[in-house]
């Protein structure tokens, strides 16, 4: 009898296989975050441009929201996401079981951040409004927001973050049984070789000197 943890489906989204969908899903992200690496980049050459020093007309304050280190901290998570997607989109092609287990250590850290956005949501429902009153002035629909019910804006933000966690478990599941069907395929190869070796050896073994 097979138990439930040894279940796994090989299909995904648009009836593809696990390991096209594990595939596509790595170069998505590498695409995403390499060009959040290239405005990264941009930036820190030419700040100036891309006006990411916000002055304190802004904010109120006398500090810049992003300095040159946390611009520097931010490209370098970029390119570390993009070595993890990378790795992940390799290890699916050439099936390789290991390679996939780091992106997907990275969807269930980002999976329980979002869990916890969710939480924070539903203990401090007074944070909506906080948060809306620290947007710039020129943020659009402000003012309608400001004056909606917060209990309206609390169930549509869980309604909102409700509908990313459902989409995330899935990318989650389909990850998984990638990382499954792979490590499944070389313990099938493993055994396979070790059997027919074994069968070559006897029979080499049984024949008359």
């Amino acid at each position: 009898m097979i138990s439930p943890w040894d279940r796994y489906t090989t299909s995904c989204c648009l009836c593809c296989h696990v390991r096209t969908g594990t595939i596509i899903l790595g170069i998505w992200y590498m695409l995403i975050n390499a060009v959040v690496l290239l405005i990264l980049l941009s930036a820190l050459n030419d700040p100036v441009q891309y006006h990411y020093h916000l002055t304190s007309s802004d904010l109120g304050t006398d500090l810049d929201v992003m300095d040159d280190a946390n611009m520097c901290i931010a490209a370098a998570i970029s390119l570390l996401m993009i070595l993890i997607c990378g790795m992940a989109t390799y290890g699916a092609y050439k099936q390789h079981a290991a390679w996939i287990i780091p992106f997907f250590c990275y969807q269930i850290f980002d999976f329980a951040l979002n869990t916890l956005v969710a939480i924070s949501v539903v203990v401090y429902p007074n944070t909506i409004q906080d948060y809306l009153q620290q947007l710039p002035g020129t943020f659009p629909y402000k003012e309608d927001l400001m004056s909606t019910n917060n209990m309206c804006l609390v169930l549509a933000v869980l309604l909102f973050v409700g509908c990313i966690l459902a989409f995330k478990a899935y990318l989650i599941a389909c990850v998984w049984n990638c990382y499954r069907y792979v490590s499944g395929r070389s313990t099938t190869e493993v055994l396979v070789y070790v059997t027919t070796n074994d069968t070559t050896m006897n029979s080499t073994d049984g024949q008359p000197v």
